[in-house]
C-alpha cells in the first residue's frame, strides 16, 4: 500500500496540493457537509485546530455531497459559509466521493488502513440511519463527519463514528496519544 503522503489533493481555491505537505503532522481528516444534522461540528472542529495546531494537529476537511445531498454548492459558496457560520481556518478542499467507484484515492488508502470504525457507546446513529432507510454498505463511509486521524509518521491510527464530536473522550484521547508522540 502506498502512503498517503503520496496522494495528490485539490484545495477549496483550485490548487494542487500535496499529502506529503502534511508530513510530521497529526492529521484529523474529516468528510464535511453544509447542510447536515452533524454540520454544527465545524465549531468544535475549528475549536480543536485552533487549540491543538501548535501541537502539530492539522484538520482537512473534504465536502462530499454522496449523502443526503447535503452539500450541492460549489466551493466558493462552501468555502465563504465555513468562514462565515463557524470561522473556520483549517485546510479545506474541492469535494470529493468518499465511497463508490469515483472513490478519491484518499479515502481508498484511509479506507485500506482502517476499514472499522469506533463509535461511541450507546450511539444509536447507525439505527437511525436504518429507521430512515439509509443502510451503509461494509467497506463504505457511514456519513458526513466521518473522522480518520492519521499520527506524524503517516499511519492510519483512528477511524471515527460521523456522530462522536471532535471533542468525545475517546477521540480526545487518541489524539492525546498521537500528539505526546
Amino acid at each position: 500500500m502506498s502512503s498517503i503522503y503520496d496522494i495528490d489533493v485539490v484545495t477549496i481555491d483550485g490548487k494542487t496540493q500535496k499529502m506529503s505537505d502534511y508530513a510530521g503532522n497529526a492529521l484529523l481528516i474529516v468528510n464535511v457537509a453544509s447542510e447536515c444534522g452533524l454540520t454544527p461540528q465545524y465549531e468544535a472542529l475549528e475549536a480543536l485546530y485552533q487549540a491543538r495546531k501548535d501541537e502539530g494537529l492539522v484538520i482537512l476537511g473534504f465536502p462530499c455531497n454522496q449523502f443526503g445531498a447535503q452539500e450541492p454548492g460549489e466551493e466558493k459558496d462552501i468555502q465563504s459559509f465555513c468562514t462565515s457560520r463557524f470561522g473556520v481556518t483549517f485546510p479545506m478542499f474541492s469535494k470529493i466521493d468518499v465511497n463508490g467507484e469515483n472513490r478519491h484515492p484518499l479515502y481508498q488508502a484511509l479506507f485500506q488502513a482502517m476499514p472499522e470504525r469506533t463509535t461511541a457507546p450507546d450511539s444509536g446513529f447507525v439505527e437511525k440511519l436504518q429507521s430512515l432507510g439509509i443502510e451503509a454498505p461494509e467497506g463504505n463511509i457511514l456519513w458526513n463527519f466521518e473522522k480518520f486521524l492519521i499520527n506524524k509518521e503517516g499511519d492510519v491510527v483512528g477511524h471515527f463514528a460521523p456522530d462522536m464530536a471532535p471533542d468525545h473522550a475517546i477521540i480526545t484521547a487518541a489524539l492525546d496519544n498521537v500528539l505526546a508522540k
